[in-house]
């Protein structure tokens, strides 16, 4: 494009963290911090302790410990890419209000990549039996239990994971979770349903060629490309192009050193390996962004041929589960604008004036709130709502227009103008054949557009929080560094919905103890064949007793 500019965002995580220290929006902690119980549920309390979004911060913890009492020099940083609209903006590198337009520009006029050797994120290298000893490989990491008392294992979270079609080379990158199974072993999940996860089908594509999948998992890339990985692209839009379209010149690659792979050269650690695809594996609980625990699912397990860092390397973690969440307001802050250009530039649709997605609890995609002037013809309200519904098969399962007096941000004004401002034999319309949607899986069916009654019929999987002594733990930690003061707002914790076995919880309790690897090994024994036994089936339909 021929008035594009050069945008000056971090080309690396450093350079983002030291810009957030100078903008006061990083914390640092020097306090001793348990990884396995303490440091999610310590962030999390920003989230749900009645903070406003504004006085969310990003953290880093430098004095990291397991529950087996091993200390790591690598610190974790949390909160680093969305725990506000302001962080992001700081990755971005433009103000907030420009980011719709930027995310526009880029997967518009998307650039490629350029190559290079001296690659910053393979200074160091671990391979061979380094990654197979004691304490060696994954668990010289220190990953996090992201939900304390419900999660089987520490899991990255902050991914991106780099797969390659088989058929025509092109690249896809995306954020898909990887619990810790062994040293030298992951479970990664990657979504099934109707435009899911790019890998998925690149996982499909070397199963009928009858090869382990090449993947590379990144963690702690420049935030510009970072934030592609949520993001859901065309499968055929390369993700490290549509980063170099956002910075306006190409970013650097890499080779990975055990698998096919090019790689973001400037990335703090990637963990390569092959993913099987003739036999799967149980893989979590493990709270999820939709706001439960997902339970245990079989899913692809990774080994782990090779992992390189930098030197003194910083290991990032996202916050999701229960929204608002750092991964919600990763979504938020692109996904908004994106519908808000569909709709008025592709549809051409007149009279409206914004799109929100509501974040708490429903985490976005779900409900969607449009608002329009007042006097607008039905028909291009009628145009708007079926375009919001239909833009990405997971997001608006339930869509409302508002005119803009009443501020879709308030829940109860949203109701007002529902109760007295629509006839539902005239103003609702329920649109069959919906692909099912993100969430915990109830039936296999096709869903539907529509509003319904939102009330859980079901017995359902914990909420996905921390449970509650490890919440405690963290406020008082909290509270003993001196953060701000706390409002809490349930809910802030975990509980049980009726969903939930004994294994489960032996699984959770091994985990927040540092004994993930003993979850790990049981899991290895209750392999399948992905023949009889598909990515993301539940567990207990295999395993009766469950």
């Amino acid at each position: 494009m021929d008035d594009r500019k050069i945008i000056h965002a971090p080309l690396d995580l450093r350079e983002h963290l030291e810009r957030l220290e100078a903008k006061d929006l990083l914390t640092r902690i020097d306090e001793p911090v348990n990884k396995d119980t303490q440091l999610h549920p310590l962030v999390r309390w920003q989230f749900v302790g009645g903070l406003p979004e504004t006085a969310r911060r990003a953290f880093m913890f430098t004095k990291v410990y397991g529950s087996d009492g091993r200390k790591f020099d690598t610190p974790v940083v949390v909160g680093v890419f969305a725990a506000n609209p302001d962080i992001y903006a700081v990755g971005m590198g433009v103000p907030e209000e420009e980011i719709g337009d930027l995310w526009n520009r880029g997967i518009a006029a998307p650039i490629e990549p350029v190559s290079v050797d001296d690659a910053p994120c393979q200074e160091i290298v671990i391979q061979g039996e380094e990654l197979r000893k004691p304490g060696g490989g994954l668990a010289s990491l220190p990953v996090p239990i992201s939900s304390p008392g419900f999660d089987s294992a520490p899991y990255l979270t902050a991914t991106l994971c780099v797969t390659k079609d088989p058929e025509t080379g092109i690249r896809n990158m995306g954020t898909y979770r990887a619990g810790l199974k062994a040293t030298d072993r992951l479970g990664v999940r990657m979504a099934t349903r109707l435009t899911g996860a790019g890998g998925y089908e690149h996982w499909q594509k070397y199963k009928k060629r009858g090869e382990r999948m090449p993947i590379a998992i990144v963690l702690g890339a420049a935030p510009i490309i970072q934030y592609t990985g949520p993001q859901k692209l065309a499968i055929d839009l390369d993700e490290m192009a549509v980063a170099g379209g956002l910075a306006g010149a190409p970013l650097r690659v890499t080779k990975a050193l055990t698998v096919d792979l090019e790689i973001p050269a400037d990335a703090e650690i990637v963990i390569e390996g092959l993913i099987d695809t003739d036999v799967v594996e149980p893989e979590g609980p493990f709270g999820e962004s939709h706001g439960h625990i997902a339970l245990e699912e079989f899913n692809m397990p990774m080994e782990v041929t090779a992992i390189t860092m930098r030197r003194n390397p910083i290991l990032p973690s996202i916050v999701s589960q229960v929204t608002p969440s750092e991964s919600s307001v990763i979504k938020k802050v692109a996904y908004e604008p994106l519908f808000l250009h569909h709709l008025q530039k592709v549809l051409g649709v007149g009279g409206l004036t914004g799109v929100v997605m509501h974040e708490p609890l429903s985490n976005l995609r779900p409900i969607i709130f449009l608002r329009f002037k007042y006097g607008i013809p039905q028909s291009e309200i009628w145009r708007a709502l079926h375009g919001a519904a239909t833009l990405q098969a997971q997001c608006g399962k339930i869509v409302i227009a508002v005119t803009d007096d009443v501020d879709p941000h308030n829940a109860d004004a949203v109701f007002w103008s529902m109760a007295y401002r629509s006839n539902p034999i005239k103003d609702v319309v329920v649109v069959p054949y919906r692909s099912r949607t993100h969430g915990p899986k109830q039936d296999d069916t096709a869903n539907s557009t529509m509003l319904i009654d939102a009330t859980s019929k079901n017995l359902m999987p914990p909420l996905a929080l921390p449970a509650k002594e490890f919440m405690d733990d963290a406020k008082t930690l909290w509270e003993k560094i001196g953060l701000p003061t706390l409002s809490p707002q349930a809910p802030w914790h975990g509980v049980h919905l009726g969903d939930w076995g004994e294994t489960w919880e032996r699984f959770a309790q091994a985990a927040v103890k540092g004994q993930w690897e003993q979850n790990g090994k049981i899991s290895l024994q209750r392999r399948r064949s992905s023949d009889d036994v598909h990515p993301e089936t539940p567990v207990r339909r295999v395993e009766k007793d469950i």
